[in-house]
């Protein structure tokens, strides 16, 4: 209580709930729809109790919280007016202003500390978030990576019980806020993971327009149980940073063995094969020989299915690579490819809308980005297509060059674990071609597509309620 009997505007972090306690309504859903043949494989980010103990999920102004360091976000000149620095410069009182004259600016990527003053928390925490362009998405994601790592390290350094982390990328500097918070919990979790024995609480302070987007991630990094562990593992992204969480680009690592020379022949007979074994068994080590030979060998059909498979799944890494960093919001816009519920047997049902697709006025490429895009995640467990082909012409038909290059390229999980393909409204025109193309140009297809005359049929395979279904397809199976 201040003088006056008034109740303190400040925040205590301990009368806080800790990640651990909080309640999630769709907690137990998702631990009951978990894959069970995920339990053989483990988390990068196991279920840790002592972690989440330490994990708060705050709702509210930074600049209220009591607790030892607050995190303010700004830019390069420390002069950034988004709605959390000037919140802390409000209450912190003029004096922050001169303070931080002294600190002459602050570069992306960096943490510098001032006094609170007139603030509850002792310290506040400065770093400036990067400026998000497409093309320039490594650069983003390290300087990003460098924010929460070095704040962390600060807090570490300077014996810091507690600090509080608000969201460094505003909406002003454009970072997507799902991608960058993927790299806030991944960094936050490994710093305890390696160094948080003296860190007591990290409090993430969100707005309303961010909680969700927190609440939905916090699970995939800081599990409450094995069974949310499971539950959630299938939604970490493919791209999780090395032991530090900081993003790793293949491309850019060399491994140096320790040692490299010396090599140790236990008998004359050792090949060459066994000797490069101890270097290595990176890229770079591997030294795989005339790449021209090797292309020579694949046309001849004198390569190894091993071989194969291995130059297939770099190629399809490639792919995936480049979906990750390009723009795709004008495919997403035209809404022809989303998820939906589950069917009977409870597979993801995935729906594609012929009709949406503009063929002749897209970019194709880019729409295959999209479907590697939207489709990498779904495809590690067995799910089901549904394809609208109601009410499309000409300019709506996918040609089968593009189909089978799209099939030449996606990872094996896609068609491995493609149960069934639902054709429906087919025409006399498009059963044939789709038979065609079943029969010469892809195999193992034939089986799985299904050509569904009415939506009556569909429901036999599909719940209704579990298909979000186009008005202009009701519409036209009605008068059909």
């Amino acid at each position: 209580m201040d003088p006056l009997g008034a109740r303190s505007q400040f925040v205590e972090v301990q009368t806080l709930s800790t990640w651990e306690r909080q309640p999630d309504p769709e907690r137990e859903e998702m631990e009951k729809e978990y894959n069970v043949s995920q339990q053989a494989f483990l988390s990068p980010f196991p279920y840790r109790e002592d972690i989440n103990r330490k994990i708060v999920l705050y709702n509210g102004d930074v600049a209220l919280l009591n607790c030892t360091a607050i995190v303010n976000t700004s830019n390069e000149t420390l002069t950034d007016k988004n709605p959390i620095s000037e919140s802390i410069h409000t209450y912190a009182g003029p004096e922050l202003r001169d303070e931080m004259l002294k600190l002459k600016g602050c570069r992306t990527g960096e943490a510098k500390m001032t006094k609170g003053f007139n603030l509850a928390a002792r310290f506040i925490i400065h770093t400036v978030g990067p400026k998000y362009k497409t093309k320039y998405r490594t650069a983003a994601e390290n300087s990003l990576y460098n924010c929460y790592r070095n704040v962390m390290q600060l807090a570490k350094e300077q014996a810091m019980a507690s600090v509080a982390v608000c969201v460094v990328s505003t909406t002003k500097r454009g970072y997507p806020l799902e991608d960058a918070t993927h790299i806030a919990f991944r960094t936050v979790r490994r710093f305890l993971e390696n160094y948080g024995d003296g860190i007591e609480t990290v409090v993430f302070a969100v707005t309303d327009m961010e909680e969700p987007t927190y609440r939905k991630l916090l699970p995939l990094y800081y599990p409450r149980s094995e069974e949310e562990e499971r539950a959630s593992l299938t939604l970490i992204p493919a791209d999780i940073g090395n032991s530090e969480g900081e993003p790793v680009v293949p491309e850019r690592q060399i491994r140096i063995a320790e040692k490299p020379g010396c090599l140790e022949v236990d008998s004359e007979g050792e090949t060459l094969d066994s000797d490069l074994g101890q270097v290595g068994t990176h890229a770079f080590a591997r030294m795989e020989g005339d790449v021209d030979k090797q292309r020579k060998l694949i046309l001849q059909g004198q390569l190894s299915d091993a071989t194969m498979q291995k130059q297939h799944q770099r190629n399809y890494n490639r792919w995936l690579c480049r979906a990750r960093a390009e723009d795709l919001s004008d495919i997403a816009a035209l809404k022809a490819l989303y998820q939906t519920g589950v069917d009977m047997c409870g597979r993801t049902v995935m729906v594609v809308v012929g009709r949406n697709i503009p063929v002749t006025l897209i970019d194709m490429e880019k729409a295959l980005l999209y479907f590697i895009h939207v489709m990498d995640h779904i495809t590690v467990k067995e799910y089901v297509m549904v394809y609208f082909h109601t009410l499309t012409g000409e300019h709506n038909h996918l040609d089968s060059a593009f189909l089978k290059k799209l099939y030449e390229i996606v990872d094996t999980k896609f068609k491995n674990n493609l149960r069934a393909f639902y054709f429906v409204h087919p025409s006399f025109r498009s059963k044939v071609s789709t038979w065609f193309f079943a029969t010469f140009s892809v195999s193992g297809m034939k089986q799985k597509i299904h050509h569904v005359e009415t939506l009556q049929q569909l429901f036999t395979c599909i719940l209704p309620e579990q298909i979000d279904i186009p008005p202009f397809v009701l519409e036209y199976n009605a008068q059909v």
